[in-house]
């Protein structure tokens, strides 16, 4: 197959090129909005692209013609996306909008859209692929609204929601694990919300899931994210004791007295059974996820061995 991947310099993004790199023969095509890439290794062809720019969307998936697009492009912070309303729609939005368009021309073009547990409200956990959506935030809006172009369009698609993904990569935007152990390290007493709960993902099991959705040839609605349900404080002292710092730096703080842009779901567990039924993987528990992220930092992960996938760590080992 060929499959164009948007959004190739993000943390996802980087993984998914390197497990199809190491996993298949597929030709792939990494895009990002950077003139030049760090992806050097001669597995990959790179073009520069702006999604929510329509004419150089449409020409360059008329020049690659892909079997798949998978779209990793989006804005992700939640606060910012509360308080630019407009560049969160172009991106999250319009962009999606602007692959399904020549999308449309390319028989048997299938796009993959990572989506968000935020499109629902959190009051009434868990959910499957079949519960009703209901997103408190913008950045969750932006998300549904995006899944509801796809399904009316005439391009196949696959929906990916996923929630609180982590890893290490390289010069990747800060994720939460990422943001605990950087306070950590600084040795300074700091607050978690014990009123958040969802379930961790690590980045490069949802990469390694998204290539089996692929593989299998799946389409629809998928929940693919870590089995386990944690809120973020119990969450952030697991993350410290498996890193061996001292877990008594984190106290406990509600969501009011942290207080943030946006509304955040209280409880976004999710039924990840239809994706592991179909797929026949189950993506790693906390304790399983962080510790091989461990062993990725000691190995230099997050440095320049992403230059040469040979080096990286596997994927299929969850």
């Amino acid at each position: 197959m060929r499959i164009l991947i948007t959004g190739a310099h993000g943390l996802l993004g980087q993984k998914l090129a390197l497990v199809l790199g190491r996993e298949t023969d597929h030709d792939l095509l990494l895009t990002d909005i950077a003139p030049r890439t760090f992806f050097i290794h001669d597995r990959y062809d790179y073009q520069q692209l702006d999604i929510t720019r329509l004419g150089d969307v449409k020409s360059q998936v008329a020049y690659f013609r892909p079997d798949v697009i998978i779209n990793t492009a989006a804005q992700t912070d939640v606060d910012a996306c509360e308080e630019d309303r407009l560049g969160a729609w172009r991106l999250n939005v319009d962009g999606l909008k602007n692959l399904i368009i020549p999308a449309r021309r390319i028989e048997g073009c299938r796009i993959v859209q990572i989506s968000s547990d935020y499109v629902f409200d959190g009051t009434q956990p868990p959910y499957s692929e079949e519960s009703r959506p209901r997103p408190v935030s913008y950045y969750g809006k932006s998300k549904l609204a995006a899944e509801n172009a796809l399904r009316a369009s005439a391009v196949d698609g696959i929906i990916v929601r996923t929630q609180v993904l982590y890893g290490t990569g390289y010069q990747v935007r800060s994720n939460f694990v990422a943001w605990v152990l950087t306070m950590l390290e600084k040795g300074n007493a700091f607050r978690v919300v014990t009123d958040q709960r969802g379930n961790p993902t690590m980045a490069d099991d949802l990469a390694y899931g998204i290539f089996k959705l692929i593989d299998k040839k799946c389409m629809g609605v998928y929940h693919v994210s870590g089995p386990e349900s944690i809120d973020r404080f119990s969450f952030s002292r697991r993350i410290a004791e498996v890193f061996g710092f001292d877990p008594s730096l984190i106290a406990p703080a509600t969501s009011r007295e942290i207080g943030q842009s946006a509304h955040r779901p209280p409880d976004s567990t999710f039924i990840t059974l239809r994706f592991e039924s179909q797929c026949d993987f189950r993506l790693s528990d906390t304790a399983t996820g962080l510790s091989r992220l461990r062993q990725q930092y000691r190995e230099g992960a997050a440095h320049t061995d992403l230059l040469d996938d040979s080096r990286f760590p596997s994927s299929s080992s969850g």
